[in-house]
This record gives structure tokens, sequence and C-alpha cells, in this order.
């Protein structure tokens, strides 16, 4: 059996990682229709999730309101990289704009993926238990799992497939060739993937100017190839299995 835990859960489990997945999600300021859209797939199939928060949204009191999810910070540090200052004029700054957020927060996966060891020194000093800002793609075949920072309370998480990685790989469709993998499973989905169906990058970009417009966005939906949103329902399948 297939068990969807939520990132804390970790905490359960020692290094047997077989029959267990930990989905995230990124929200990356997505309309709160599309977040709905995931939660409801969600709760209909009583599935735990982790979402990383970019933006104040009335999404965030339903999703505290669920036991089975969990929210995390995905601090944007490219603003400050160019010289914009609108988050912070430093990285602390910036991380603490987002935990004004979500104060509860232990983990964290940067926009981006961007990292270095003074982020995670300062993910440690603000009590991040859990940095996810390591992409390993399954085409690596390395068995993935947690391992501790040179902090001794910082654990390291790397995650194994992203829906927008998966499409610039070209990747399997089939959700089996993941699951039977062995090792640490975090699946990384972004809600407006999920929601277009997103079978090529080029179906995001060309929503890009539209995505705040529901109205023109449902327009982009692709019904018409297996997309990030087959591969998601397929995942939750096994799952209910």
């Amino acid at each position: 059996m297939i068990e969807s835990l939520r990132i804390t859960d970790l905490e359960r489990f020692k290094d047997d990682y077989n029959d267990k997945i930990f989905i995230t999600f990124d929200i990356d300021w997505a309309a709160d229709d599309v977040i709905a859209y995931c939660l409801n797939l969600l709760e209909k199939n009583d599935i735990k999730a982790t979402f990383f928060v970019t933006h104040e949204t009335k999404m965030l009191d339903r999703m505290r309101q669920s036991p089975n999810i969990e929210l995390g910070i995905h601090p944007n540090f490219n603003f400050l990289m160019n010289g914009d200052f609108r988050y912070g004029k430093t990285f602390t700054e910036v991380i603490a704009y987002y935990f004004k957020m979500v104060p509860e927060a232990v983990s964290a996966r940067s926009h981006c993926l961007v990292q270095s060891s003074p982020i995670l020194d300062a993910f440690h000093d603000l009590k991040i238990k859990y940095d996810l800002n390591l992409f390993i793609p399954r085409v690596s075949n390395i068995n993935l799992k947690p391992f501790d920072s040179w902090q001794d309370d910082l654990i390291r998480l790397p995650h194994f497939w992203e829906d927008d990685m998966h499409l610039t790989y070209n990747d399997p469709a089939d959700v089996n060739h993941y699951l039977d993998f062995d090792g640490l499973k975090i699946f990384d989905f972004h809600p407006i993937h999920v929601y277009l169906n997103t079978e090529d990058m080029s179906r995001y970009n060309s929503a890009r100017s539209v995505l705040q417009n529901m109205n023109e966005l449902k327009t982009h939906v692709n019904t018409e190839h297996f997309g990030i949103n087959d591969f998601f329902n397929n995942l939750i399948k096994e799952i209910s299995k």
C-alpha cells in the first residue's frame, strides 16, 4: 500500500520509504481558483501534501483547516539578486518576509531552488528543520535519502520529480516508473501545471499573460494530450488503491 505524507511526517520513519511518497506544491503566485482546484483533488481523495507558500491568499486559511495539509515557505530571492528589494534588502530579510505569512513553517524550498551556505544557515537560525532545495532527477538512478546539513538539526531532503523538469527531460509518463524506485520519493507540483494539464512548457508560456484571469485561463487548458493533471490523477489513483 502506498501512503501519502506531509514533510513533517518524515519524523515517523527512519530509512524505509519504499511505500511512501511526499506530494509537495510550490504555489508560485497561482490564482485562488487554481489553488482551490488542486485542494479539491486532494480533499476528494484524502491525500496529504505540503504547500510551499509564495503570497498571501485566502487559500491559506483553508489549508490550515485541513489536517492533511501543512505549509512551508517558498522564498523568492531572484529579485534581490537583480537589485530589486521588494521582499527585503538582504536574504535574511527576504526569509523574514515569508515567515510573516507562514510563521508556523518548518520547511522551505526556494523559488528556482536558489540556495547557498548563508541561506542554509539562515534557515537553521530561524528554526527551519527541512530544506528541499536539491533536485536530483529520477534519470540519475540515485537512491535518495534525507541527510543532515552541517547544522545538527537541519535536514536536507532531495526531490526526484518536478513537473516542469519532467516536461523538460521528457521523462516517462507512467507513474509506476517512479513509485517502483527505491528511496525517498518527493514529488514537486505547481498548481498552474495541474490546472492547465500542461503537456509542454509552451502551453504555460502562452498562458502567462492571463494567469490571474480565470475566464481566459480556462481556454488554455489542455484536453487533448497526456499532461501533468493526468499524471497527478494517476498518482492519486495509485495511492487510493
